[in-house]
């Protein structure tokens, strides 16, 4: 590579080395020139320049790749800068010409490509200096714009991007032939192409005045419509234009007011035309900017999250100063975005709608306003949040409760609480210390406005609020004592309330986890204090029928927050805690048999409610006091939970007989009863293994469930690094937060509190500023499938035969979506069964067992749904790990080898590439190493099929798992390997970020095989 360092293009080298390495040869020379013609003399490169053009010019034509031709435009426009300009115009000519060349054909395209890329290279760094052909080279390129096909529209729009650059306001006469040719590709079929238009059109913006004035809706619209069906990339790129174009029709530049009498819009007229983007359903409806969206249909989600972008770089764009100024106005626009019945449509669409509306606030007022600014901020969301409270106080005190607009209106303001508090917890919590102004002015009364709010109708408002309180007492640990005596006198006081019962426990409850982040602690004392308001609302909770739950919720609440504070706490209170559970369920059989004749449909759902929380006070208790849990106390646990065990049994019966409104607290005893059994020996529990087992098959493959509710454990139980073939590389993005809610097939982005109030105790998951537990229906699912995963590896092999063979059915039997359902959550249940044998050492089982699992597994391989592909390739690798024989491996390697040679769709190749990569990432190299040479030379070939972005993908990536587990024994392939990775690297388009990462990845663990011998 040394011969290529030269100002000139070593053409006698060039000649003598493979045709292979020339394109290596020639970008490394590239390179070179592109560091040396900035430091070079002038003389020198004017001297040499008609040579260098020559050679430079001659490339153009002979297909270069991306890398390769962005370096060429860039050295040909440097040369032009430094030397002489002479021929600077017949070069364009040429370009020109290439361009508007009739050729069509697949391998000209490279060099129109290349020559398009050097047009605007010429005119990002010449500009107005080549201004008299500026209209005609615009011209050439609008022209083959219409024809061309998607890598040749993303180029010629990136090529205008750089025209409009270099030429600034000089080329106003083209900006509306470029605004009308660009538009409507804002919305092609390509990604790729949308981005390119994003950028142009930013760039266009700059100068072009009518795009934030008279176009503004128009682009508006274009922009809501871009980002329906979008991927990440494109709601990146689309957001920032939306929000810089909005941010420029409020606040016009300098230059291009000065041009023209420009006039501005209103924050108002910019806010309400973003809304309307946020509210939106599909496709063609702005009648009027100004008219909020009335009709029906369902909000488009990746419209919502790329509009929820759009209004941070719109604050962004305008800065600090001006967030500080317009704050309240701001604030009061977003949370009535969350109150309006169109982003609150159903329940899970009202919770993506607070998470964009959280990712807003935090996203500009936790990173542009500085510490006095976020104290105001603060004052103007006690504020915001004591207006709302006091509107629906209103309401609830009007005699007239039948009253639906009433109704309404504090079903919304729940929403708004929401996220008013959640933005007012992360802002105290990180102002910290400085925070204390806000509590102790009492004309501010932050602590009266969030503390009015545990009254609220609503539980998520409630919630909320007691999140927010905690957040008070980790940033002011001085608060926590005095603030959990309150909540204690205050529950006391108005203990007849049961909105109080319930947002003060909440409150408590909160205060009592966030303990551990306060290195002062509470007195001891408290401990005792919380039991026995705790012991006296389950004792009360029979008095008065309209209390009953309320007070039956508050108190196991309570006793599961107190496990938290740990062993020292709760050693005292042990004893009383063992009667408390014991007495919660019947005492044998016998009564457990009688009580299903008993009680009405209210009795019912109190004592399933009473039995769910005594199991999460188990849980907690199991969870935060380990170092008590000796045998004896093991066998006093287990008495309670057995008879839930069995219980379980008959609640099918008591919903049919008492209503079918009982069925989520006959759930929430089922993700309690999973919960601790997860926690605990399965040895205390085998005897009840079989009837267990039922229940769990049951609950994944949605025997009595009619939805199709999928778990959201898959993709954390596939492996971290597969990721980048699902997409969900996302989760390394600032974006992480809301983009989660367009994951498919996984409840991510849709937790929230008020699913699991018990999580308000609990230590938060890193990366999260608040707890945001599953809905019900996915967190039952989840439980199952863990719990299966720990009782799998003690159960016999008759057993599991038998459920496998019942996993094939349930499949079988399914169909449509319902199947794809089915099947995703057996497939986690098996990872979670395969993952529990791998860390207990333990095997598969006999041959016929084998044979079953093997059945289903290599089935999914070849299935349409990429993360059922996933998960099979996943769950062959840890077949491998624990049957670990070898003639069992070579036997599946063998099958995939056999498909991979003869299929030709892209589902069946990717799926058994992944299979390989897979076997050698759990059995390694050394049981591996006799299928190392097919493997490598099947996955070479697959990864150079440049029709299939797709293919190369999973090609590449099990490629690079190979080469991770091989080791030493992988230096035989580095050279093919090296060779391929660099070809691919020099011609993929930058488009197919996947097949790039993937490259890296390879790269990456070569790197790390080799060692530093990779340098020779």
């Amino acid at each position: 590579m040394e011969l290529a360092h030269s100002l000139l293009l070593n053409e006698e080298a060039l000649a003598q080395i493979t045709e292979a390495k020339r394109p290596v040869f020639i970008f490394e020379w590239l390179r070179f020139l592109e560091k040396v013609l900035v430091a070079a003399n002038k003389t020198d490169v004017k001297e040499k320049q008609k040579k260098l053009v020559e050679q430079l010019t001659g490339l153009i034509s002979s297909s270069p790749g991306p890398p390769t031709r962005k370096l060429l435009a860039k050295n040909l426009a440097a040369l032009y800068s430094i030397g002489d300009t002479f021929t600077v115009f017949q070069t364009l000519d040429k370009c020109n010409d290439i361009i508007r060349s009739k050729d069509d054909t697949s391998a000209y395209l490279s060099t129109k490509l290349t020559a398009v890329a050097c047009v605007g290279a010429f005119y990002e760094k010449m500009g107005r200096m080549l201004g008299s052909s500026f209209p005609e080279t615009v011209n050439n390129l609008l022209k083959s714009l219409k024809s061309a096909e998607s890598q040749g529209r993303s180029e010629i729009l990136m090529s205008l991007q750089k025209v409009l650059s270099g030429l600034g306001g000089a080329a106003a006469s083209c900006h509306r032939d470029i605004y009308k040719n660009a538009r409507s590709l804002l919305t092609d079929r390509a990604m790729a192409v949308r981005c390119a238009v994003a950028k142009c059109l930013l760039e266009l913006q700059n100068e072009a005045v009518f795009m934030w004035t008279a176009e503004l809706e128009n682009v508006a619209t274009l922009c809501f419509k871009a980002l329906e069906n979008s991927n990440y990339g494109v709601r990146v790129a689309v957001s920032k234009l939306l929000g810089t174009v909005m941010a420029t029709a409020l606040i016009p530049k300098q230059a291009a007011v000065m041009r023209q009498n420009v006039k501005k819009a209103t924050l108002e007229e910019v806010l309400e035309l973003m809304a309307t983007g946020f509210l939106r359903g599909g496709s063609g409806f702005l009648k009027s900017g100004g008219e909020m969206l009335k009709v029906g249909g369902s909000v488009n989600r990746e419209v919502r999250v790329g509009v929820t972008q759009a209004y941070v770089v719109f604050v962004t764009t305008l800065g600090g100063q001006w967030l500080e100024r317009n704050f309240a106005t701001f604030l009061s626009h977003v949370l009535d975005l969350v109150s309006h019945p169109r982003a609150t449509q159903t329940h899970v669409e009202a919770v993506y709608s607070r998470r964009c509306v959280s990712f807003i606030l935090r996203a500009t007022v936790g990173s542009l306003l500085g510490e006095k600014a976020q104290i105001a901020a603060a004052k103007d969301i006690c504020q915001a949040i004591d207006k709302q409270m006091k509107a629906v106080e209103t309401v609830v005190n009007d005699a007239n409760v039948e009253n639906k607009s009433g109704a309404a209106e504090v079903a919304a303001s729940q929403h708004v609480m929401v996220c008013a508090l959640q933005e007012l917890g992360s802002l105290v919590q990180s102002l910290n210390a400085t925070a204390s102004p806000l509590i102790q002015e009492p004309s501010i009364g932050l602590l009266e406005t969030v503390t009015s709010v545990l009254l609220h109708p609503s539980m998520a408002a409630r919630l909320a609020a007691a999140w927010c309180l905690r957040c008070v007492a980790v940033a002011l640990p001085f608060q926590l004592t005095p603030l959990l005596d309150r909540c204690a006198e205050r529950l006391n006081n108005l203990k007849t309330s049961p909105e109080a019962v319930s947002g003060y426990s909440f409150a408590m409850a909160a205060l009592l986890g966030g303990v551990h982040q306060c290195s002062l602690g509470i007195p001891h004392a408290k401990g005792k204090m919380v039991v026995s308001i705790a012991e006296d609302l389950l004792r009360t909770a029979a008095q008065n029928s309209r209390l009953s739950l309320q007070r039956t919720q508050a108190g196991w609440l309570l006793l599961g927050a107190l496990m938290t504070l740990g062993p020292s706490v709760v050693r005292y209170h042990l004893p009383k805690m063992l009667l408390l559970w014991r007495n919660v369920f019947p005492r044998s059989l016998k009564e457990l048999e009688a009580e299903k004749a008993r009680g009405d449909s209210f009795t019912w759902q109190v004592t399933l409610e009473g039995r769910a929380g005594a199991l999460c006070a188990m849980r907690s208790f199991v969870a935060h006091c380990p170092e008590l849990l000796t045998e004896d106390v093991i066998r006093k646990l287990m008495t309670p939970i057995e008879c839930a065990m069995t219980m379980m049994s008959h609640i099918p019966s008591v919903i049919k007989a008492h209503g079918a409104h009982l069925k989520a607290s006959a759930a929430m005893v089922r993700l309690r009863l999973y919960d601790i059994l997860a926690l605990l020996p399965p040895k205390t529990y085998e005897g009840s293994f079989n009837p267990l087992l039922r229940e769990l098959v049951a609950e994944f493959t949605l025997t009595d469930n009619s939805a199709n509710t999928t778990t959201s454990l898959l993709r954390s139980l596939c492996h971290y690094d597969d990721s980048v073939l699902l997409g969900s590389w996302l989760q390394e993005t600032d974006h992480k937060s809301i983009e989660d809610q367009l994951q498919p097939n996984s409840a991510s982005g849709s937790g929230a509190l008020e699913h699991d109030p018990s999580s308000i105790y609990l230590r938060i998951p890193a990366g999260e500023a608040v707890p945001g537990p599953l809905p019900l229906g996915v967190s039952v699912i989840d439980a199952s499938v863990a719990l299966f995963g720990v009782v799998f590896p003690h159960v016999s092999y008759k057993h599991r035969l038998q459920m496998l063979d019942h996993f094939a059915e349930c499949i079988k039997q399914a169909k449509g979506v319902r199947q794809q359902a089915v099947q995703l959550n057996i497939f986690t249940a098996v990872l979670s069964a395969l993952k529990g044998l791998a860390e207990n050492k333990s095997t598969l089982g006999p041959e016929e067992v084998r044979k079953s699992a093997l059945t289903l597994v290599m089935g999914a391989l070849d299935n349409p749904n990429p993360i059922l592909r996933c998960a099979a390739g996943e769950a062959l690798g840890r077949m491998a790990q624990v049957v670990g024989e070898a003639t069992f491996i070579a036997r599946m390697a063998q099958y995939s080898f056999d498909k991979l040679k003869s299929a030709r769709d892209v589902v069946s190749r990717t799926g058994h590439s992944l299979a390989l990569g897979c076997l050698h990432r759990y059995v390694g190299g050394i049981g591996s190493g006799q299928h190392l040479k097919t493997s490598v030379s099947i996955l070479l070939a697959l990864a150079q099929d440049g029709t299939s972005p797709e293919v190369q993908t999973w090609s590449l990536h099990s490629l690079a798992l190979i080469v991770d587990s091989s080791g030493p024994m992988y230096r035989g392939y580095v050279e093919p390997t090296l060779s391929l990775v660099l070809t691919l690297l020099l011609t993929v388009p930058p488009s197919h970020t996947e097949v790039h990462q993937c490259l890296g990845r390879c790269l990456g663990a070569i790197i790390t095989t080799v060692g530093p011998e990779l340098q020779g």
